[in-house]
């Protein structure tokens, strides 16, 4: 038997940053080492992601996860047992096929992702070298540019603007500390800029942004755009509209500025906070199958702007091909836990880059102290991070973890920012 071969599965309930139960598992080899793994989970969740497996009942509001957390010791322990956990192609493929549902619907994605990523961290532990090392061996290693969230609203920070999320990026920076140095200090300055307009400060949303009830939603660019200011810094902004969430299945309605507007007029208001604002990366500005209006978004923001899919492509390779096809957005945000398994998270990311598609690799709302998610953008070559803001410790894990990578290969370059240009329309 070898050292790698899986002798021990062991799931069990932990908790993530919202206090909501999430599965973890620890993955034992033969050799001794070990890998464990908490998954994320999402706040607003598009329609199209991996089916995460929840109790329902009374335990924390229906929101356990019991049941995915039998169904890796039982089933998933069953398959795994024996296997070498450095075949994580064929480990994911295998997982997928025990599942056997499109969307992970019956094991849970929760469940197969846990398992999935553990395997792969104790496959590292076993050959001694950290996860983005084994991810891109004999490659030294890119650290990704942070997108780091200054102020929040939607389902991050209870509407307080409809806008899920203002983000900084420290387009300027040369190393990954400065980044994370710039970030901060334009967190500081948002921050005087809040207070100064009579805001609270002190509680922070669930990525560790600054959360007001602000009068609009261009007031909180504006309040981003004071911080880049009193940071004097050059840096830019991007924005999370996470608009699946504002569409009612007729209109986006900005509840905050009692409008609502059509698929055409929100992608021309999206447009329009790109020309008055230093934004250089927009999220989700259409529902995640509002294709039309999303064609229209990008013929309008043209090529200086990131136009970036979440709820659009799900982390998932069909629906990436499909927007290449149409020729939608340039760039995609890649959440292991939409796909379910490393490999098929993997798998989109690469599509995207061999067709000059951006990659950011993502964390969630409702993440864990693990920093696994550094090593795979660092690994995987992303270029991009977004994991959240310069405070809450979950946040801070990832930061630091690149910090520490930084740290040990002095020679470790940071990805420059750029808005990437798709290869061509169709793949």
């Amino acid at each position: 038997m070898s050292e790698r071969s899986i002798e021990g599965v062991l799931a069990f309930e932990a908790l993530d940053s919202r206090g909501t139960p999430t599965v973890a598992c620890v993955i034992s080899l033969a050799g001794g080492a070990q890998g464990c793994a908490t998954v994320p989970a999402g706040a607003s969740t598009g329609r199209h992601e991996a089916h995460e497996r929840r109790d329902g009942g009374e335990r924390y509001a229906g929101r356990g996860v019991r049941d995915a957390v039998a169904a890796v010791n039982g089933e998933i322990a069953a398959l795994l047992r024996g296997r070498d956990a450095a075949d994580q192609a064929v480990i994911d493929a295998a997982l997928r096929d025990l599942d056997g549902t499109p969307s992970l619907a019956r094991l849970g994605g929760n469940a197969v992702l846990a398992a999935s990523v553990a395997c792969a961290l104790a496959a590292a532990e076993a050959a001694r070298v950290p996860l983005w090392h084994l991810l891109a061996p004999g490659r030294p290693p890119l650290l990704p540019m942070p997108m780091v969230n200054m102020l929040s609203g939607g389902a991050h920070a209870g509407r307080a603007v409809d806008v899920q999320d203002v983000l900084v990026i420290p387009v300027a920076a040369r190393t990954f500390g400065e980044a994370i140095e710039h970030a901060a200090r334009v967190r500081h300055g948002a921050a005087v800029e809040l207070h100064e307009r009579g805001h609270a400060t002190a509680l922070v949303a669930d990525e560790g942004g600054l959360a007001a009830p602000l009068a609009s939603n261009e007031e909180a660019l504006e309040i981003a755009t004071r911080g880049i200011e009193r940071a004097g810094i050059e840096a830019s902004l991007a924005l999370d509209v996470a608009a699946t969430q504002l569409f009612d299945g007729e209109s986006y309605r900005l509840v905050r500025e009692q409008r609502s507007l059509d698929g055409a007029g929100m992608a021309r208001e999206v447009a329009g906070w790109a020309q008055r604002y230093p934004l250089v990366s927009i999220e989700d500005p259409l529902s995640e199958d509002d294709w039309e209006a999303w064609r229209l978004a990008t013929d309008l923001l043209g090529t200086g702007v990131q136009l970036l899919g979440d709820d659009l492509f799900a982390t998932s390779a069909d629906r990436l091909a499909h927007g290449m096809a149409a020729g939608v957005a340039n760039a995609v945000l890649v959440k292991p836990n939409q796909a379910g398994t490393l490999s098929d998270a993997r798998e989109t990311l690469e599509l995207a880059q061999r067709e000059g598609y951006a990659t950011v690799v993502s964390g969630r709302s409702g993440d864990s102290e693990d920093a696994w998610l550094a090593d795979l953008a660092v690994g995987w070559r992303s270029g991009q991070i977004k994991v959240g803001s310069t405070q809450r410790s979950e946040r801070t894990a990832k930061w630091n973890r690149l910090l520490r990578i930084e740290a040990e290969f002095p020679a470790a370059e940071l990805a420059p920012w750029h808005v990437a240009q798709p290869r061509s329309s169709t793949v």
